[in-house]
């Protein structure tokens, strides 16, 4: 397993779950120093720095780029991919596409979370289906997030999104198992993960009050654990609240993972 986190350029998001708010040199050079593999963008938009920009950067500074998030179409445009009105629809799956394509010349798959709205179960295979296949050109997957019920009306659950793929034969979907999502909605996380199982693709490293692993009551060794079991190999990403400041959160995160690996 290998270890990310979050980075936001997104001025919307100032009270969200992101570690590195910083301008881009500077947050790159600040993961890298503390020891992650990765970075996970969470941008406002495509436009928002060039791709080579992005590449140099990850060079220079010896990162891969574990995700790309869509949440900014949802903060900052209020789209939604289930959206009612057809022509909010197609605006939010253009916005998502256009995050595709930046990923995926990164070689980094986009993440669907909050863009995927409160509408129907139909509109979301429609959507979904859609950007898989939009992945898929550059060859590389489409996460797709399950939320805590305060949030989506749609997948709360493991278990039900990876039965909800399956049925609706959705491929190149992997899940991202949230561990603050999943601390609100699973009986039991470790059980969640083997449920899911070879569907998980991203897992957010999270403790119970979406702090650094260590200052809530998650058990990670039970999580790790599973992980293991279901041979995940993929990134433990750090989307969590820069408490009580950022390199501290960031440094706490490097602390628990490297204590458990």
């Amino acid at each position: 397993m290998k270890t990310a986190i979050t980075l936001s350029q997104v001025p919307e998001a100032l009270a969200g779950p992101f570690v590195l708010r910083s301008p881009l040199p500077e947050a790159f050079a600040t993961a890298a120093a503390i020891g992650f593999d990765a970075v996970e963008l969470f941008l406002p938009g495509p436009d928002f720095v060039s791709v080579d920009e992005v590449k140099s950067l990850a060079a220079a500074h010896g990162l891969a780029i574990a995700a790309v998030g869509t949440g900014a179409g949802m903060l900052r445009h209020g789209l939604s991919i289930t959206d009612a009105d057809e022509n909010q629809r197609e605006a939010a799956l253009n916005f998502v596409f256009s995050m595709i394509d930046f990923g995926g010349q990164l070689g980094a798959p986009a993440i669907l979370g909050s863009m995927q709205g409160r509408g129907s179960f139909e509109l979301l295979v429609s959507g979904l289906r859609r950007c898989s296949e939009r992945a898929e050109q550059h060859s590389v997957p489409f996460i797709y997030e399950p939320l805590n019920r305060y949030e989506t009306n749609l997948f709360n659950r493991l278990g039900d999104a990876a039965r909800f793929l399956e049925l609706h034969d959705l491929k190149n979907i992997v899940l991202l198992a949230d561990l603050f999502h999943m601390n609100i909605e699973e009986r039991d996380l470790a059980a969640a993960i083997r449920e899911a199982g070879r569907h998980i693709g991203h897992v957010h490293f999270a403790d119970s009050n979406r702090q650094a692993m260590g200052y809530g009551h998650t058990d990670p060794i039970r999580v790790i654990a599973a992980l293991r079991e279901i041979q995940y190999s993929g990134y433990l990403s750090a989307e969590i609240f820069p408490l009580p400041n950022p390199e501290t959160a960031a440094r706490q995160t490097i602390s628990s993972i490297r204590s458990l690996l």
